[in-house]
């Protein structure tokens, strides 16, 4: 659990992989997303492909903010050898995490052999780099919430995250199924998809037990941090 107490506005970016993911993305909008994320101490800065991470890895160089992508970004039906590949170039380019959207058919169809498969390569595809899966709890029940975050914990992933934000987001629900099936392991909680009203959706799911929350409206939630203290939403900052 984060300790909110502890966060200001120095390092409350640390909570937050800020991205830019709409097909239409430019050059000049990965760049304008970097300094934000450099300007805001976020985490990570996404890109909803690899193809971006020369332009990533230059603008973020000397920064503590790390490259990052989505691997087979947003709907994760290819095979896993595809997967694994793309997952390996991202890698190589530079990128320091990877978010691997899993193949929802196959959970739905019970195909959990092949999702662990997927996981495995995937883990092993990208090595050092920090690893994320995207499970699309949306349209999922929550046993296939539980088994999923099972194999995350059994294949050593580091990462469980709600949603690629491309769809519906969690409820608060799925996000506490998933948070109640990872106790106890060493498996980290992401969010994505937060929707409006996102400062208050965003500290919520802080407040709940989330490591991480991704999303495109970073600055905006970071900016609202000391509003959500003077409603009491925030506990009061530790001096």
């Amino acid at each position: 659990m984060v300790d909110l107490d502890t966060i200001n506005r120095n390092n409350a970016g640390k909570l937050f992989d800020y991205s830019i993911l709409p097909k239409q993305t430019q050059e000049n909008d990965i760049r304008e997303g970097c300094k934000l994320a450099r300007e805001y101490n976020c985490a990570s800065f996404y890109s909803s492909t690899p193809y971006w991470t020369p332009v990533i890895v230059e603008e973020l160089a000397g920064s503590t903010v790390l490259p990052a992508t989505g691997i087979d970004f947003p709907f994760g039906a290819s095979p896993g050898i595809l997967k694994a590949h793309e997952t390996e170039l991202a890698v190589a380019a530079g990128c320091r995490c990877v978010d691997l959207v899993a193949n929802v058919g196959a959970i739905k169809d019970k195909r959990y052999s092949v999702v662990k498969d997927e996981f495995t390569a995937f883990k092993q595809a990208a090595g050092e780099a920090v690893t994320k899966v995207i499970l699309e709890v949306c349209y999922l029940t929550n046993d296939e919430i539980r088994v999923c975050c099972e194999l995350i914990a059994e294949t050593g992933l580091q990462y469980a995250k709600t949603s690629s934000g491309q769809f519906e987001g969690p409820s608060m629900e799925q996000f506490l199924v998933m948070k109640d099936t990872l106790n106890g392991t060493q498996v980290k909680l992401k969010v994505a998809g937060v929707k409006f009203p996102r400062p208050q959706n965003a500290w919520t799911f802080i407040l709940a037990g989330a490591d991480l929350i991704g999303t495109r409206a970073a600055p905006e939630i970071i900016d609202a941090l000391d509003q959500m203290r003077a409603i009491g939403l925030v506990p009061a900052y530790a001096e």
